[in-house]
């Protein structure tokens, strides 16, 4: 038997278990148990945990034939204390929430990863530039695909795009997609990497902006605060959009081999009537020269009721030479 929490250095076990240590050092400990399930919990079943849930990916370590005793304290917010063991064929997790304790016994430790369409995903908690924060939206949830998933879960684009978290004018340093107390500090975030401004220069030619290459080419030697909030201006400014409009579309390329997550049959036809409405919106607006973007804002949820889905239209405006947009929510 052994504390969970030393993050079990030196045994001969999957690497499932290594990311349940990890889970347990940071006090999470989600597990995903219908009514049903919890009525039946002395059936042998699979009971899912919790590992990542974004916008791109569910990720889920199962418990797989378990049982389980003990009171499960779903809401339940504090320190952890698990310890894990193993009897013949069968192993035994057991966790204190508290002065609750709960045991799981299980004969192996599986992961289920189920991966989205993230491309046109954003969400609208911090107002102002929401181009560039559904950028830095979507790279931050891809770097955690990446980070935390095996690498047969992403390709090598992604993985390449990725790095673009290292790029303090375009991450959460300068535009930061949700508001502060919802951002995961990385370490050293005005750091950037030397991949990550390699990338920006390639996308920079590819955009034909050389002056932009010049600067980024500076950025290398002068990486100070200020040289970062610099570079983040130039990028809502009109005469580099179409770097940003590179960027958008690589994006999108690559989260397009996955599939749209579905919420249920009776959901999915309201959602496609209401992205329906928003092209037909978006072709208004195309016709009198306006540029727009659909979004979609998926729930964080795992239930297919009560889903508040939204759909939104993002609209490009000009001001001084600079790019807003001008967000508009689509309801049928």
């Amino acid at each position: 038997m052994f504390d969970v929490g030393d993050r079990i250095i030196g045994l001969e076990l999957p690497d499932t278990f290594y990311k349940l240590a990890e889970l347990l050092e940071q006090d999470q400990f989600e597990l995903l148990l219908s009514k049903n399930r919890i009525k039946d919990m002395h059936r042998k079943q699979d009971i899912s945990l919790v590992y990542l849930m974004n916008d791109a990916v569910e990720s889920f370590l199962v418990f797989h034939n378990a049982t389980i005793t003990g009171q499960y304290k779903s809401e339940y917010e504090g320190g952890l204390l698990a310890v894990l063991d193993k009897k013949e064929e069968e192993y035994v997790l057991v966790v204190h929430q508290g002065d609750s304790v709960i045991t799981l016994f299980f004969e192996d430790l599986l992961q289920q990863n189920n991966l989205y369409n993230y491309g046109d995903l954003g969400h609208f908690w911090v107002k102002g530039y929401e181009y560039l924060r559904l950028l830095e939206y979507r790279l931050a949830i891809l770097r955690d695909k990446c980070d935390y998933l095996d690498i047969d879960c992403s390709t090598p684009e992604e993985r390449k795009l990725a790095a673009l978290v290292e790029f303090p004018p375009l991450n959460y340093c300068c535009y930061p997609a949700v508001p502060e107390k919802y951002i995961v500090p990385r370490q050293n975030p005005w750091q950037p990497s030397d991949e990550a401004i390699d990338l920006m220069i390639e996308i920079a030619k590819e955009a034909g902006d050389k002056l932009f290459v010049h600067i980024l080419s500076y950025y290398k030697k002068d990486n100070s605060k200020l040289m970062s909030r610099f570079i983040a201006r130039m990028l809502h400014r009109k005469k580099h959009i179409k770097i940003v409009r590179i960027l958008t579309k690589k994006l999108q390329k690559a989260a397009s081999i996955y599939p749209v997550r579905s919420f249920g049959i009776e959901n999915d036809i309201q959602i496609q009537k209401c992205l329906e409405k928003a092209k037909q919106k978006k072709q208004e607006l195309k016709e009198k020269g306006i540029k727009a973007d659909i979004i979609r804002e998926e729930p964080f949820v795992e239930a297919q009721d009560s889903v508040q889905y939204k759909i939104y239209l993002m609209k490009w405006k000009q001001q001084r030479g600079n790019y807003t947009a001008e967000i508009e929510e689509i309801t049928i």
